[in-house]
C-alpha cells in the first residue's frame, strides 16, 4: 500500500495557493539534462504478508546474528529485557521532540530528569545533562567545555582514549587550535597510561587531560594520581567510559578527582545494532555547569504547588543562546536515554552490581584459560573488567580473527585496524551473556585455529 497522505483535492488547494500549475513545475528551476527521466528502479511493492517473509529471508542470511559474538571495543552486548521496549510505548513519552513547553512536555522532561539522576550517580558527579549524541562526541564536547573553562587551548589525549573518540575530538578541534595543541600519550607496559609521559606532556597551555576509564584495551586506569597530576599544573580531567557497567565496581571518576566524566551508554540501553544507535553521557561538577553544553532538566512547583519539571539549562544555538551558545553540536538522543533510565531503573543497584560481577568473573576465567593456551598471551598485566587485549605469537590477529569466524566465532576486534604495531593483537569483550561453555568454545577455537 503506497502512503499519499493528500487527496487531489488538498494538492490543488495547495498548487493554487503557491500558483503553481502541477507537482512538476515545482521542478522546473532544475535542468533538464539532470534530472532522471525514468521512474526509479524499484520493484514491485509487496503486500504485508509477504515483505514479512522477504524480511526474514534477508534476516536468514546474517551470519553474523546467529555467531558467537565477543566484540566490543565501544559497543556491548548486554542483555535488554523486552520490558524496556514496551514501556518505551507509554503515551506519557509521546510529546516533543524537544521539550520546550513544559506544559505538554511532563513525560519527556520526568524521564530525561530521571536519566541526568542515574546519570550523575554512575558518574559521581553533582550534575549530568539530558544526554549527548554518543560518547564520541561528548568527549570531543568536554574538551571544549574544559576550554572555555581554563582559558587554554592544548589538551593531552591518552592513547588508551577510544581511537575514534581521539578522532572525533581531534575534528572537533579543527579550526580553533592547531593540531599540535591536541597531544597524544602512550600507554605503558602495563597497558596503563605511562603517568611519565603524561605529566611531561601537560604544559601551561593544557587545558584537559582524557583518559579511558576503562581504556580502550581494557585497562582500569589510576584515576586519583592522573587527577593529582593534571591539577597539579592546572589542566582538568576528563574520563571517558565505553562500559558503563564497569562503573557498578571501579571508583566513580568523580570521586576519583575527575572534573568532568563521559561516557557511551549504548550497553544500558540497547543491543548493538550495527555500531548504535548510542547515548553519550556527560556530567560534571555544580561549579562548571554553567559551561556545559547540551541541555539541563530541573525540578520545580507549578502555579498549584505540585512538582513540575522544565529546561533549567539550555546552551544550545537553536532558542534562547542563539550566538552565545556553548556548542551547537550537541544533538541528544532522548529515546535512548529514557531505555537507559529504564534498564537501571529495572536493574536497581543490587542488580546493576550483579551483571558487572557476572562480566568481572567470567572475563577472569577467560583471562585464566588463554594464560594457559600456547601460542597465546596476555600482553598487559594491568586490572581490567570485561575487555582483554590477546596477543597472538605465530602472525597477526586478522587472518586468525578471519578463520574462526568462519567457524561461527566471533573472536574479538583486530587492533591493527587502530594501530598496525598492534597488528598481532585482538581485543576481546565478555559480558553476563556469555555462559562458561561460550567461553571454553573461544578458547577451543583459539586453540585448534
Amino acid at each position: 500500500m503506497r502512503y499519499l497522505p493528500h487527496t487531489p483535492d488538498e494538492i490543488r488547494a495547495m498548487l493554487g495557493t503557491i500558483g503553481a500549475a502541477s507537482i512538476d513545475a515545482l521542478f522546473e528551476p532544475i535542468p533538464e539534462e539532470v534530472r532522471l527521466g525514468r521512474p526509479l528502479g524499484l520493484e514491485p511493492a509487496l503486500d504485508e504478508a509477504r515483505l514479512m517473509q522477504h524480511l526474514e529471508q534477508l534476516a536468514a542470511k546474517n551470519d553474523a546474528a546467529r555467531a558467537l559474538s565477543f566484540l566490543g571495543a565501544g559497543i556491548y552486548d548486554h542483555h535488554v529485557p523486552p520490558a524496556v521496549d514496551q514501556l518505551l510505548l507509554r503515551s506519557e513519552f509521546y510529546t516533543a521532540y524537544t521539550p520546550y513547553q513544559p506544559e505538554v512536555s511532563q513525560g519527556t522532561l520526568q524521564a530525561i530528569f530521571e536519566f541526568q539522576t542515574i546519570v550523575a550517580e554512575l558518574f559521581g558527579m553533582d550534575v549530568a545533562n539530558a544526554s549527548m549524541y554518543d560518547g564520541a562526541s561528548a568527549t570531543a564536547e568536554a574538551v571544549l567545555m574544559a576550554r572555555r573553562l581554563t582559558g587554554r587551548d592544548a589538551v593531552v589525549l591518552s592513547a588508551g582514549v577510544h581511537p575514534e573518540y581521539r578522532a572525533v575530538t581531534r575534528t572537533y578541534s579543527r579550526g580553533n587550535v592547531p593540531p599540535e595543541a591536541v597531544r597524544d600519550v602512550a600507554i605503558g607496559p602495563d597497558g596503563r597510561t605511562d603517568l611519565d609521559a603524561l605529566e611531561a606532556a601537560i604544559d601551561q597551555h593544557t587545558c584537559a587531560v582524557v583518559v579511558g576509564y576503562p581504556s580502550f584495551f581494557g585497562a582500569v586506569e589510576p584515576i586519583a594520581r592522573i587527577a593529582e597530576i593534571a591539577h597539579r599544573k592546572g589542566a582538568l580531567l576528563i574520563t571517558a567510559t565505553a562500559e558503563p557497567y564497569a562503573l557498578a565496581l571501579v571508583e566513580a571518576p568523580g570521586i576519583a578527582g575527575a572534573d568532568i566524566a563521559v561516557g557511551e551508554g549504548q550497553a544500558l540501553a540497547v543491543p548493538p545494532q550495527y555500531g548504535g544507535p548510542g547515548v553519550g553521557l556527560f556530567a560534571t561538577r555544580t561549579a562548571h555547569v554553567h559551561k556545559m553544553p547540551g541541555r539541563l532538566v530541573g525540578q520545580t512547583v507549578d502555579l498549584e504547588g505540585k512538582r513540575a519539571f522544565t529546561l533549567t539549562l539550555s546552551t544550545r544555538e537553536q532558542h534562547i543562546r542563539r550566538e552565545k551558545a556553548t556548542s551547537n553540536i550537541c544533538t541528544n538522543h532522548s529515546l535512548i536515554a529514557l531505555a537507559l533510565a529504564i534498564r537501571v531503573s529495572l536493574l536497581g543497584k543490587v542488580g546493576f552490581e550483579a551483571v558487572a560481577r557476572l562480566c568481572l568473573s567470567k572475563t577472569e576465567y577467560l583471562k585464566k584459560r588463554i594464560a594457559e593456551l600456547p601460542g597465546y598471551t596476555l600482553p598487559f598485566a594491568a586490572p581490567t573488567f570485561n575487555e582483554i587485549v590477546v596477543r597472538r605469537e605465530a602472525g597477526k590477529a586478522g587472518p586468525l580473527l578471519a578463520a574462526l569466524a568462519a567457524r561461527g566465532i566471533l573472536a574479538g576486534v583486530d587492533l591493527g585496524t587502530f594501530d598496525p604495531a598492534l597488528d598481532n593483537c585482538f581485543l576481546v569483550a565478555v559480558t553476563e551473556r556469555h555462559a562458561k561453555d561460550d567461553l571454553d568454545r573461544l578458547v577451543e577455537g583459539l586453540r585448534a585455529a
